[in-house]
């Protein structure tokens, strides 16, 4: 199982939530939630309204998100989803936990109790330069008070 970290519209609640829990692509266990211990800048850009966590590490916010463990089916399954390596990378970064739901061998209760995991995140280092002029957000919800409304895929 490896470890990933999901700071948009893959979150409880959020407009593709529905393939985390879609068995058919895999398996993805809600771990707990947690945030980067590095500052990125969270910015929605693109006429789809999608989140993007640049890859600029020390700039923007401590972004927010959930933790999951994922099989290998799943993991697979988010990298043609994500668009990897294109769109995004997969890339491992420090998350540090912010609450624990996660079950598992002592290594992962210990890693847990330190407060800081490595988890794969889908962030971009392929992206135009204007996006970094945008506004930067450390928490994504589709139907925030931005009113830039994600626009689903059968949608486009």
């Amino acid at each position: 199982m490896a470890r990933v970290f999901v700071y948009g519209t893959l979150k409880k609640g959020q407009p593709n939530y529905k393939y985390m829990i879609n068995t058919a692509k895999g398996l993805a266990k809600f771990q707990g939630r947690g945030r980067t211990v590095e500052k990125y800048p969270l910015v929605i850009a693109g006429k789809y309204n999608i989140p993007y966590m640049l890859n600029i590490p020390g700039t923007g916010h401590h972004v927010a998100g959930e933790i999951y463990s994922v099989d290998d089916q799943m993991l697979q399954f988010l990298d043609e989803f994500e668009g990897c390596p294109d769109m995004y990378q997969r890339t491992l970064m420090r998350i540090e936990v912010v609450e624990w739901e996660g079950k598992g061998g002592t290594g992962e209760v210990r890693a847990a109790a330190e407060g800081v995991l490595e988890c794969f995140v889908y962030s971009t280092a392929t992206y135009p330069p204007e996006w970094v002029g945008l506004p930067y957000y450390d928490s994504y919800d589709s139907s925030g008070k931005h009113g830039l409304s994600y626009v689903l895929r059968e949608s486009r």
